[in-house]
C-alpha cells in the first residue's frame, strides 16, 4: 500500500514559525528514509499554528533538502490565485526538481472572510472547474502560438490532483479524469458517497486511465498506546478551538481532554476525526487495516498534529513500519 505524508508545518505553543519550517524540513528528510511516496503541504492563511501559507515556497525548500520523495501541495486553494501564477510557480518547481512535484487543488479559501478580502478574492465567483482546465492547459505541450504561456511550466506536465471533502470535487475529478484525494482526516461524512461517485463516473483522460483515490487519515502512534492517546489530545484540543473561533498555536497535550473542552465537544471532535489510528504498532496496524478494507483507497496520506517534534517523528516512523506491512486493498 503506497503511503504518503501531509504536513501543515505546525507551530507548537512555545515555538516559532522558524522552528516549524525547520521541523518540516527535518520531517521530510526522515519521511524519505522511511519510504513515504509523497510529502504534501497545505495552504492555510491567518493561522498562528500553521507555517505553510506560502506553500510553493515551502515546497521548494523541502524539495531542495530531499532527493527522491515527491513533494507537493495538498493543496493549493485555486480560487485564491490566477491559474497562470500557479502554473508558473509549480512549473518553476518542476523545472528545478524534475518528476518530483505534485499539485493538489482545493476549492476552499483556506481562511475566513477577512482572508478572502485580503487576498482580493471575489467571494461570489466560482470558476473552479474552468480554472482547473486552464491550469492543465498551461502544463501541457508547448503552444508557441498561444497568447499566454506559462514559462516555466509549459511542457512540464505537473501531475494535478483534485482535493475535496464533498461530492463536488469527486464529480469534477471524475469528469476530467484526474486523481482524487479526499479530506477524510477532518471531514469524513461524505467520503463513501464521494468515492462511489468518483469511481462510477470516472472518464479516462490524458492524465489518468483509471480512478485513483487517496484517503487521508490521522495517525497518533507511540511505543506505548497510552502515550499515543495522550499525544492525540493536542489535535483534539486544536480542532475544538478552531471550531469555536479560537485558533492559536498547536497546544500542548493534556491528561484530561474532557476537562479542557467538555465531553460533548470532544465527542463531536472525535466524530470529525474518526478516520484515525491511535495506539502502539499493533493497534495502528489493525485500525489502518480495517480502514483500508472498508474504503479501498489506492494510496493513503497520513497526517497528525503532535506538539513535540520528536514524538511526531516517532509516530510517523511507526506508521511507516505499519504501512509497509499492509497490502493494497485493491490488489488483485
Amino acid at each position: 500500500m503506497p503511503y504518503s505524508l501531509l504536513d501543515l508545518s505546525p507551530v507548537p505553543e512555545g515555538s516559532t514559525a522558524q522552528d516549524a519550517i525547520r521541523n518540516t524540513i527535518d520531517l521530510a528528510q526522515h519521511a524519505e528514509e522511511w519510504g513515504y511516496r509523497r510529502f504534501w503541504l497545505a495552504e492555510h492563511h491567518n493561522m498562528p499554528g500553521i507555517a505553510s501559507a506560502a506553500t510553493a515556497v515551502l515546497i521548494g525548500l523541502v524539495a531542495q533538502a530531499t532527493s527522491r520523495i515527491r513533494v507537493g501541495a495538498g493543496g493549493i486553494m485555486l480560487p485564491n490565485h490566477a491559474p497562470l501564477t500557479v502554473a508558473e510557480a509549480f512549473g518553476t518547481l518542476a523545472t528545478a526538481f524534475p518528476d518530483r512535484i505534485d499539485l493538489g487543488l482545493g476549492r476552499a479559501p483556506g481562511g475566513d472572510g477577512a482572508v478572502i478580502r485580503a487576498l482580493r478574492r471575489d467571494p461570489s465567483a466560482d470558476t473552479f472547474p474552468q480554472d482547473v482546465v486552464e491550469l492543465l492547459e498551461y502544463f501541457g505541450n508547448e503552444r508557441p502560438d498561444a497568447a499566454v504561456r506559462a514559462i516555466p511550466g509549459e511542457g512540464t506536465h505537473v501531475p494535478v490532483w483534485i482535493l475535496g471533502s464533498s461530492t463536488f470535487g469527486a464529480q469534477l475529478a471524475a469528469h476530467l479524469g484526474l486523481p482524487y484525494a479526499f479530506a477524510s482526516h477532518f471531514a469524513p461524512d461524505d467520503m463513501e458517497r464521494a468515492l462511489a461517485i468518483y469511481r462510477e463516473r470516472f472518464r479516462p483522460s490524458p492524465w489518468g486511465q483509471k480512478p485513483y483515490v487517496v484517503m487521508a487519515a490521522n495517525i497518533f502512534a507511540a511505543d506505548d498506546p497510552g502515550e499515543a492517546a495522550y499525544l492525540r489530545t493536542t489535535m483534539q484540543l486544536a480542532f475544538a478551538r478552531l471550531r469555536t473561533g479560537q485558533p492559536g498555536k498547536l497546544p500542548r497535550p493534556v491528561r484530561d481532554i474532557d476537562a479542557e473542552i467538555g465531553a460533548s465537544v470532544r465527542q463531536g471532535v472525535d466524530r470529525a476525526l474518526r478516520i484515525s489510528a491511535v495506539g502502539g504498532r499493533n493497534e495502528v496496524h489493525d485500525q489502518m487495516a480495517a480502514l483500508l478494507q472498508k474504503h479501498r483507497p489506492d494510496e493513503v496520506i497520513l497526517t497528525g498534529q503532535i506538539h513535540d517534534h520528536k514524538a511526531r517523528l516517532r509516530s510517523f516512523e511507526i506508521a511507516a513500519e505499519v504501512m509497509s506491512d499492509l497490502p493494497s486493498a485493491n490488489a488483485a
